[in-house]
C-alpha cells in the first residue's frame, strides 16, 4: 500500500492534539438553608417552625400547630403540661411574608389573642414569640421596651376599627383592655432566623429538610464496671460460647473475668457493644428514626448467612460472624458514614441481644 493510500496513524501528524476550550460545565450550587426557608410559603413555614419548637424547650410535653382558619391566633403551641391550653404555654406566631414582619402586624395578633383569652378559648400563653424570615428594626426596637410596647399596644387599642375588637361587646372590649394593662409585655419575643436555623439543626428533621453537614460524634461509652441490666442477653450468648469452649473453667461472670482468653475477650465484645450503643444514641439525637435500625438490618443480612454454616462451636460461629460483619457494605445514609469498624462488632452484639443472632445450638456441634 503506498504511502498516499495509507490511512492515517496517530503521531504522523506535526500539529498538537486537539483541546477543547470553554468555560467549565456549571452545576447549580444546593440554595442555603436559610434561602429554602425564604422560600417556604406559609403552611410549609409553620410545620418548620413546629419541628424547630423542641429544639427551644425539650420540657415540652407536646408540641402542636393550630395554623389555620379559627385557630384564634395560634400557630404552633408548645404545652409546658398535659393540661395544654388550660395550663402554661408558648405560641409561636408565624408571618411569611415578602415583607418585613413589622409593628402593625404585630399588634393586630397581639390583640387577637387578648380577645382569645377573655373569649375562654385559652389562658394567656406564658410566652408569646413572634416567628418571621425578616423582623423590622422599629418591632424589635419597639419589644426590646416592654412598658412603652404596652403603653402604645393600649393607646392603639382605644382607637382600632379591628373587627377581632369591634365585634365584641362593650364589657368583653374593657376586659381586653384591662389584661392587656395588666400584662407584661416582655413576654411578646421576636426570633432570630438565624439563632432558629441553628437550633433547628439539633433536631432530627434537620437532615429531612436540608443537605447535612458532617456533625461530630460524641465520644464512645465505656462500659460500667458493673453489667447493666440492658447487656443480660448478649451477655449470656457470650458466656455460652466460653462454656461450651472452655466448660466449667468459665461458668460465672467472675471465673470469665478470671481467665487468661475468655476475660479479655468479654471486655472486647463489651466495648464493641458500647461503641454500638453511642451510635444508637448518636442516631436517635441526630436524624429521623430507623437510621440505627437500617445500620442492624443491613449487618444481620450478610451476618445471619455465616451464622447457618456448619460450625464446630458456637466460639466458630461468633468469630465467623465477627468477620463477616467486618466486610458488609453499608445502604449509603446519612448515618453510614460515622460507622466505625467497632462499631459493626457491637452491632453483632445488639442483634444478640435483640434476638435476632444465637452463636451456641442446644446440643453442642452446629
Amino acid at each position: 500500500m503506498s504511502d498516499q493510500a495509507r490511512a492515517p496513524q496517530i503521531g504522523d501528524l506535526d500539529e498538537p492534539a486537539l483541546v477543547l476550550r470553554g468555560p467549565a460545565m456549571q452545576f447549580p450550587s444546593m440554595p442555603s438553608p436559610k434561602k429554602m426557608v425564604f422560600g417556604y410559603d406559609p403552611d410549609e413555614f409553620e410545620e418548620f417552625v413546629k419541628e424547630w419548637v423542641p429544639a427551644l424547650n425539650p420540657l415540652y410535653v407536646r408540641v402542636e400547630r393550630h395554623g389555620g382558619s379559627g385557630d384564634h391566633g395560634i400557630d404552633v403551641a408548645g404545652y409546658r403540661t398535659p393540661q395544654g391550653l388550660e395550663g402554661p404555654w408558648d405560641n409561636y406566631q408565624c408571618k411569611r411574608y415578602k415583607n418585613a414582619l413589622g409593628w402593625s402586624t404585630a399588634s393586630a395578633e397581639m390583640r387577637k389573642m387578648f380577645a382569645g383569652v377573655v373569649l375562654g378559648h385559652f389562658i394567656r400563653p406564658t410566652q408569646y414569640v413572634f416567628v418571621a424570615p425578616v423582623i423590622a428594626r422599629t418591632l424589635r426596637q419597639a419589644l426590646a421596651k416592654p412598658s412603652e410596647a404596652r403603653a402604645t399596644f393600649l393607646q392603639d387599642l382605644a382607637g382600632t376599627t379591628d373587627e377581632v375588637i369591634t365585634r365584641l361587646t362593650a364589657e368583653e372590649q374593657l376586659r381586653v383592655a384591662e389584661l392587656a394593662g395588666q400584662t407584661d409585655f416582655s413576654m411578646f419575643v421576636p426570633v432570630d432566623m438565624d439563632l432558629m436555623l441553628e437550633q433547628h439543626k439539633t433536631t432530627p428533621a434537620w437532615a429531612t429538610r436540608f443537605a447535612d453537614e458532617l456533625r461530630e460524634r460524641p465520644a464512645i461509652l465505656q462500659p460500667p464496671d458493673q453489667h447493666d441490666p440492658g447487656e443480660a442477653r448478649y451477655v449470656q450468648e457470650l458466656m455460652k460460647v466460653y462454656a461450651e469452649r472452655w466448660k466449667s473453667a468459665v461458668d460465672s461472670l467472675e471465673l470469665i473475668a478470671q481467665h487468661p482468653k475468655a476475660g479479655d475477650h468479654m471486655r472486647r465484645q463489651r466495648e464493641a457493644f458500647y461503641s454500638a450503643e453511642s451510635l444508637r444514641r448518636f442516631a436517635r439525637d441526630a436524624y429521623p428514626e430507623g437510621h440505627f435500625n437500617a445500620v442492624l438490618d443491613d449487618v444481620h443480612t450478610i451476618a445471619v448467612e455465616a451464622s447457618d454454616r456448619r460450625h464446630e462451636l458456637g466460639w466458630d460461629r461468633l468469630q465467623a460472624v465477627l468477620e463477616a460483619a467486618g466486610a458488609v457494605v453499608l445502604t449509603e445514609t446519612v448515618l453510614s458514614r460515622y460507622v466505625r469498624p467497632l462499631d459493626r462488632k457491637g452491632v453483632c452484639h445488639h442483634l444478640a441481644n435483640d434476638g435476632r443472632l444465637t452463636w451456641c445450638e442446644e446440643g453442642g456441634a452446629a
